[in-house]
């Protein structure tokens, strides 16, 4: 099967689609009875990824899972997708993770190198406001600290 160069640029794969968009991708799928195609499935999945909603990226993702599982042709979209919803979903190293597979089979990827610098961004900025964090209760345990001593002395 050939490769298809084509990936959505982030702002895509961050745009949400409407809610009756998202029923009509869920109605096919469900219209399909016990046994979907993995096009309606995947397609079904990538509107969940895309939502807003946690629940909705939860669910792509394990949909995405399923589908990277059981069709190799496939892995590809997964990966880039699964990685999205992750990041989405605040769990930075498991989006890391899926973008990182997809670079070591397509190191030129565009796509994946624009969301793989976003998921670093997040670390980043994470990493600074823990620092954050941790600089502000250290000297609020020391401001403490030294009001203890000071009425200990007198």
């Amino acid at each position: 099967m050939p490769k298809f160069s084509y990936l959505p640029n982030l702002n895509d794969a961050f745009t949400p689609l409407s809610d009756p968009q998202l029923a009509i991708l869920r109605k096919q799928v469900e219209s399909e009875g016990i046994d979907p195609t993995i096009q309606s499935l995947f397609n079904y999945a990538w509107g969940l990824v895309k939502s807003k909603d946690k629940g909705d990226n939860k669910q792509g993702i394990n949909i995405l899972t399923g589908i990277f599982k059981k069709e190799p042709s496939r892995r590809r979209e997964c990966l880039y997708y699964l990685s999205v919803g992750c990041y989405k979903i605040g769990e930075y190293k498991e989006s890391e993770r899926y973008v990182n597979v997809l670079l070591d089979h397509e190191p030129d990827n565009l796509q994946a190198k624009e969301l793989k610098d976003e998921i670093h961004n997040e670390f980043a900025k994470n990493s600074v406001i823990g620092l954050a964090i941790l600089s502000g209760l250290t000297a609020a345990g020391v401001g403490l600290a030294s009001v203890l001593l000071r009425r200990k002395r007198n």
